[in-house]
């Protein structure tokens, strides 16, 4: 423990931001760190509990006591080895996980939580600073191929473990870049993709091969890669959108989400734009949904230069604070703002879209809405009802569909497989083996459990690697 007295002297600090003004000129990270040394005094915060509930609240399971002693006695270098235990991607987490760990903590019983997330990311921010994080190839190998389908954290995270196990690890990606979502899905302003590249330099010097512009299951028949590998994990991510089959869905200017935000991406990547291009210039764009992915089409949005911004969400208003005494150490169900949406976002809560609205040319012109109203059935369930006379409609040159994704494509890969799915349409498999109904194949990540976080694709990517090596070598 670091300082005993830490957490009833030292007040919470963490990252602040540039300005709006400031930030919506550009498309870099736009955080301003604490140093080094305010980091350390963070660390001091830290009570070392007898249950670290922060541990459990993780879903990789960080050892945040212990790296939280070693920032604040100064000691980065231990700090950043306890840190990668447990952890293929601290840089990914620390910028775009929404910290479940900081919800967990025992001090947010009645103060505020000890700034996990900020020393995690300075940690790792340190290490790459000072030279630290090095390519980790093991001299005995195995004589097992491996390949793993999809290039998003899970597979990442799967393909650096098999490598350091001593397997040959293909990494293949349908996009033509490494990194899925976090390459094209992620916004710049939330994180550089210039950490996806340090690390497949790394993971390059481990061994592992990298496959862009690989889409398995379309351009290349998965039986090759079954007769070619010793196994095979399927790490494709959730990519099946859910829709919203209303009138004028088929009206221009209405567009999944991730038909959007990956055109940002590649130009700021300086590459040219796939399919036809989707701009919020000089347009009122209505977002519906309210969840991380909204948030970013917001923040790309006034990038862009819309004329306005406005977010739907079916659900209630959340309260201002949690109720601790009923939720700790879980999530807590409360108001939050991103910083997109502080960026300058009207949010509409518990409303439904009842149709897309179009001119004489086929472009959306507005949308027409409804409030609801919720309410308890019998059973206990939330329901929801129109309000009668509650219509109006809301001016909208751009629809962005942010609700969400219902499973991973089945068309191609997957069918071609032949792989059960589980009752929700996602690669059936548990959580132990991690192995599909299909010899030799395995699924991690989204592909498996639904659309998550980034953390949760990290720790079954490892988790399914630990699972492959079992198999393959005892």
């Amino acid at each position: 423990m670091g300082k005993i007295t830490g957490f009833m002297e030292t007040e919470r600090a963490q990252e602040t931001y540039a300005s709006v003004a400031e930030r919506l000129q550009h498309y870099r990270e736009f955080f301003i760190a604490l140093n080094d040394a305010a980091i350390s005094e963070q660390g001091g915060r830290c009570m070392d509990c007898g249950i670290p509930y922060c541990q459990t609240g993780c879903p990789v399971n960080n050892i945040i006591p212990d790296w939280n002693d070693l920032v604040y006695h100064g000691d980065w270098r231990r700090a950043l080895a306890v840190l990668h235990t447990t952890n293929n991607f601290p840089e990914f987490t620390g910028r775009i996980c929404p910290a479940p760990c900081e919800a967990a903590c025992t001090l947010t019983i009645n103060a505020e939580a000890v700034t996990i997330k900020s020393i995690e990311r300075a940690i790792v921010d340190y290490g790459w600073r000072e030279g630290w994080i090095t390519p980790q190839p093991v001299a005995n190998k195995s004589g097992k191929k491996v390949a793993v389908i999809g290039s998003g954290p899970a597979g990442m995270a799967c393909a650096q473990q098999l490598a350091r196990a001593g397997h040959a690890v293909s990494l293949y990606e349908k996009n033509d870049r490494i990194g899925g979502l976090l390459r094209y899905g992620i916004p710049d302003f939330k994180m550089e993709k210039h950490l996806i590249n340090k690390r497949m330099e790394q993971m390059r010097a481990e061994g592992v091969s990298f496959y862009p512009d690989h889409h398995i299951g379309k351009d290349f028949a998965a039986s090759q890669l079954l007769a070619d590998y010793d196994a095979l994990a399927l790490a494709c991510g959730c990519e099946e959108p859910r829709d919203l089959p209303i009138a004028g869905r088929e009206l221009s200017g209405v567009h999944f989400a991730m038909a959007y935000l990956p055109q940002q991406n590649r130009r700021q990547a300086g590459l040219s734009v796939i399919g036809d291009k989707i701009l919020a210039t000089d347009k009122h764009v209505v977002v519906i949904g309210g969840g991380d992915t909204g948030s970013d089409c917001i923040g790309t949005a006034n990038r862009q230069g819309a004329k306005s911004v406005t977010q739907l969400e079916l659900l209630q208003r959340p309260p201002d604070e949690e109720d601790k005494d009923v939720v700790w150490p879980n999530w807590p169900l409360k108001l939050r703002t991103s910083s997109s949406q502080e960026e300058g976002c009207d949010r509409e809560w518990s409303v439904a879209t009842k149709a897309f609205v179009g001119d004489e040319n086929g472009n959306v012109k507005k949308l027409r809405i409804v409030r609801l109203q919720w309410a308890t059935d019998n059973n206990g369930r939330p329901v929801m009802k129109e309000m009668p006379g509650s219509e109006f409609d809301l001016h909208a040159d751009l629809a962005l569909l942010a609700m969400g994704y219902v499973h991973p494509v089945h068309a191609g890969l997957l069918e071609e497989l032949g792989v059960a799915f589980d009752g929700r349409g996602n690669v059936a498999a548990d959580d132990i083996n991690y192995q599909t109904s299909k010899e030799k194949i395995f699924v991690a990540g989204d592909t498996r459990r639904g659309q998550s976080l980034v953390v949760w694709a990290i720790r079954e990517g490892r988790q399914c690697a630990a699972a492959i090596d079992k198999y393959l070598s005892g």
